[in-house]
């Protein structure tokens, strides 16, 4: 299950603090309202993907050949 762990590169930690740092100086409350709501929308997608994903990869333990996926 080591793949399931997320080590993020220095870069990718970066970019992530620079946007949060973003998120946090903004003052506009539509604006804040929109980005709430798309990341709402797209943490909804990505949960349903995951899902479907390990959905998949358990089809495929049980029937032995996860090593060709």
């Amino acid at each position: 299950m080591d793949w399931m762990i997320v080590e993020p590169t220095l870069e990718q930690k970066l970019t992530l603090e620079c946007t949060c740092r973003g998120i946090m100086e903004q003052s506009d409350l539509r604006e804040m309202q929109a980005l709430c709501i798309a990341l709402t929308k797209q943490n909804w997608h990505q949960g349903q993907l995951l899902k479907q994903a390990v959905g998949h990869i358990a089809q495929l333990d049980e029937w032995g050949i996860s090593e060709l996926a």
